[in-house]
């Protein structure tokens, strides 16, 4: 706050903000209780100028936060799980330059099949999908050579690069991947159906529970965002 206050204008973020400043009780540490009393003072003190300084907090659980530190935040808003538009873009954006097979309709459909999911969940589903070429590579028991960029220089052009594919693929040359020379080697790209793949076996972390209960403080002492 010390700083804040220093270099008006300024924006103090707390992120977890409940395990800072959740409800007060007769058995916490003395510590606790001074960091807690130390943080309301310093948010609307008896001589505390605050002009110029936003405070926001960030929270899954505002319920248990302490109700004399809730009555600081002057607006309580609901952030809720990412609209369909949303997690389609979140997809695109966590791929990144991730070398991928998916078109516009797909990321569209990834949006569509992800409801319920948070941003971080759709962040693990990517990774996990990330994964799966190089899953493809260790468990394959046949490779076919194609054309592609060479792995040593991306601008050379080559003929005779490996890479997985089903036994019965025209060309199918039995081997493992411990076979094939690492600058042969192929890895396929990122597919709409690894992403499938990684959706159903990565399930949203947030319940209805919880959610019913965000909705409920809102309704008590928030609003939508």
């Amino acid at each position: 706050f010390s700083l804040a206050s220093d270099s008006k204008p300024s924006i103090i973020f707390i992120d977890e903000v409940d395990s800072l400043c959740s409800s007060r009780s007769d058995n916490e540490s003395e510590s606790a209780r001074r960091i807690k009393t130390e943080f309301l003072i310093q948010m609307q003190g008896v001589g505390n100028d605050n002009d110029g300084i936003l405070v926001l907090g960030a929270t899954n659980i505002p319920w248990t936060l302490d109700a004399a530190i809730r009555r600081r935040f002057e607006k309580r808003i609901y952030i809720p799980l990412p609209e369909e538009h949303a997690r389609a873009e979140m997809f695109r954006l966590h791929l990144g330059t991730t070398p991928n097979s998916l078109s516009d309709p797909d990321f569209r459909e990834l949006g569509r099949i992800s409801d319920g999911y948070s941003g971080a969940d759709i962040g693990i589903v990517v990774r996990d999908a990330l994964m799966q070429p190089v899953r493809k590579v260790q468990t394959a028991t046949h490779f076919r050579k194609v054309r592609g960029p060479s792995p040593l220089n991306r601008e050379e052009v080559v003929d005779d690069l490996l890479t997985p594919c089903s036994p019965g693929a025209p060309g199918a040359i039995e081997m493992s991947w411990t076979d094939v020379p690492g600058d042969k080697l192929l890895e396929p790209v990122v597919s709409m159906t690894d992403m499938r793949m990684s959706l159903n076996t990565s399930k949203p972390t947030v319940n209805q529970d919880d959610l019913e209960k965000l909705k409920k403080f809102t309704a008590d002492f928030g609003q939508e965002g």
